[in-house]
């Protein structure tokens, strides 16, 4: 495994108790960084936090982060537990199961958009003004290949991660000369929990959508997440990086 270096960096993760989430975080703690998990199930939260403890320092905050109030307090925990943060992994998302557009409820399609794109939002708008202060910092925001080409059954997800794709266009530019770069991430899906709001006929359709014929591992996603959340990512800013085994045309 090549050495990513983060040494002395702090780096929060939404979604850190599970996933893609847990594996940045393992990544990131064994190339020197701090680690703060921001997760809204403070069960989880508090095992995986004990779990990666072994590997470094780790903060656990349990946030909501559809919440303002709630993201901004988790700036001021983080910042308390570990004086900084220089990189932001927005990794927290939820599917909202499957449906077509015209069966799925508003109720669910704005549960979406509310935690898929407001949440990475308020968590920028929450800690940008700290890495400006520090004259440094990197986002990464995990978006999703369905944000690229719509996948059937599932509006609500693809119209969020299309969202946050431009989100994160629009920020990289924002700070282009501030030395906080802002990039995206748009995996094909990877085999975790989030397969259990699934059903079966639309992981199936996703997989034959792969050319590799595999699903993404959560290790490989965070190989290329803590590349960009580095310094050796450098004059990357604005940019959306595929993880998707092939499938993305462009």
């Amino acid at each position: 495994m090549n050495q990513i270096d983060l040494k002395g960096r702090v780096v929060v993760i939404t979604g850190g108790a599970r996933g893609i989430g847990y594996a940045v975080a393992q990544r990131a703690l064994r190339s020197g960084a701090a680690v703060a998990l921001w997760d809204v199930d403070t069960e989880r939260l508090e095992r995986s936090a004990k779990e990666l403890s072994e590997l470094g320092k780790v903060a656990a905050v349990t946030v909501d982060q559809t919440k303002e109030a709630e993201i901004d307090a988790a700036v001021s925990k983080t910042l308390a537990a570990h004086g900084a943060i220089d990189v932001l992994i927005n990794c927290a998302g939820i599917t909202g199961g499957n449906g077509t557009t015209w069966e799925l409820e508003p109720d669910m399609w704005r549960r979406v958009i509310d935690v898929n794109l407001i949440g990475p939002y308020l968590a920028c708008r929450a800690v940008v003004p700290q890495m400006l202060k520090q004259g440094y910092g990197r986002i990464v925001n995990i978006a999703s290949v369905a944000g690229k080409e719509g996948n059937p059954n599932a509006s609500h997800y693809s119209a969020s991660k299309a969202g946050l794709i431009g989100l994160t266009k629009s920020l990289g530019k924002e700070l282009a000369t501030k030395n906080i770069l802002v990039n995206a991430v748009t995996p094909a899906a990877a085999k975790t929990e989030i397969f259990d709001s699934m059903k079966q006929e639309h992981i199936d359709y996703m997989l034959s959508k792969i050319p590799m014929n595999r699903f993404l591992l959560p290790d490989e996603a965070a190989s290329l997440i803590l590349w960009l959340a580095s310094e050796d990512c450098a004059f990357s800013t604005g940019a959306v990086f595929d993880l998707s085994g092939g499938r993305a045309t462009y």
